[in-house]
């Protein structure tokens, strides 16, 4: 490693982020030095410019020219101590894509759950449906995070370094106890390979699509998927929009209202137009 990604790396610790953020950051400085083929302290303003309107032109998604954004802001603003990046920082941002997420129906979480075999797996998948958790936070959760007096789970520095408590139903604590009785992992509730190992943060989405591909579901699933489709079943069931944004941990009410865009209860039980033109004509017709 070199030293100017070890400092690159220390400065970002020191700002508190994630270790997630952190690997992305550091992937996204080394792909633009692997670009220019020389160390980015050498590498001149106009080039920074020049290399995120590539970016732009080559038409990759707006969250990832995002991400190559504040990565070489903090690295020549705060690593480097250059004022490089006042005129790259005014480079229109990309217009945010407004893309719904994907959401299975409540028939199809049925048949997911149906064919699912392995217990550990079917208490992992219900985790994230039933509770509504990110698939980060399932993967830290330790045994004495269930608190099965209040009702409660308590997820440890979620998103945005914030703990808050999820709700725990009797279903899914009875599913739990079961998988407990089984497996008895004895610190982290959804160990890896060893009891102090985490699993991966891939391994989970890749058994759920072998497990929706089983259940003849073509729809293209990721953990998150459970998570959209628990708040989506919540509103459609006439949960208040601040207890669901409460429930998913959001920060500003605006993330959760994405949600009134798909539930499609309340447009099911609109009145269809065609009828109404269709009893207007029979009674021109009579007349």
């Amino acid at each position: 490693m070199t030293p100017l990604r070890q400092r690159y790396i220390d400065d970002l610790r020191l700002k508190n982020f994630s270790p997630g953020t952190i690997h992305v950051y550091v992937q996204a400085v080394a792909k633009f030095a692997q670009h220019f083929q020389r160390s980015p302290d050498t590498v001149t303003r106009e080039e920074v410019r020049a290399y995120l309107i590539q970016l732009m032109d080559r038409g990759v998604s707006r969250s990832y020219s995002v991400v190559c954004r504040n990565a070489l802001r903090h690295l020549y603003q705060d690593t480097l101590k250059r004022p490089d990046w006042v005129s790259v920082s005014e480079i229109p941002r990309p217009k945010r894509e407004r893309r719904l997420p994907v959401v299975l129906s409540r028939e199809e979480v049925q048949r997911l759950f149906a064919v699912v075999t392995n217990l550990k797996q079917k208490a992992l998948f219900m985790v994230a449906y039933d509770a509504g958790l990110r698939i980060s936070e399932i993967l830290n959760l330790r045994l004495d995070d269930l608190d099965s007096r209040r009702m409660v789970i308590r997820i440890r520095q979620g998103k945005g370094k914030k703990d808050r408590y999820a709700r725990l139903t009797p279903g899914l604590l009875e599913l739990l106890r079961e998988y407990w009785l089984e497996f008895r992992p004895e610190n982290l509730l959804f160990p890896g390979a060893t009891a102090n190992k985490r699993y991966d943060l891939a391994t989970p989405g890749h058994l759920l699509k072998k497990v929706c591909r089983k259940a003849g579901i073509t729809k293209r699933v990721s953990m998150h998927t459970l998570r959209h489709s628990f708040a989506t079943h919540l509103l459609e069931a006439g949960v208040n929009l601040r207890v669901i944004q409460q429930m998913l941990g959001h920060e500003k009410i605006q993330t959760t209202v994405l949600y009134t865009h798909i539930s499609l209860e309340e447009q099911r039980a609109a009145p269809c137009l065609l009828e109404f033109l269709q009893v207007k004509r029979g009674s021109d017709d009579s007349a």
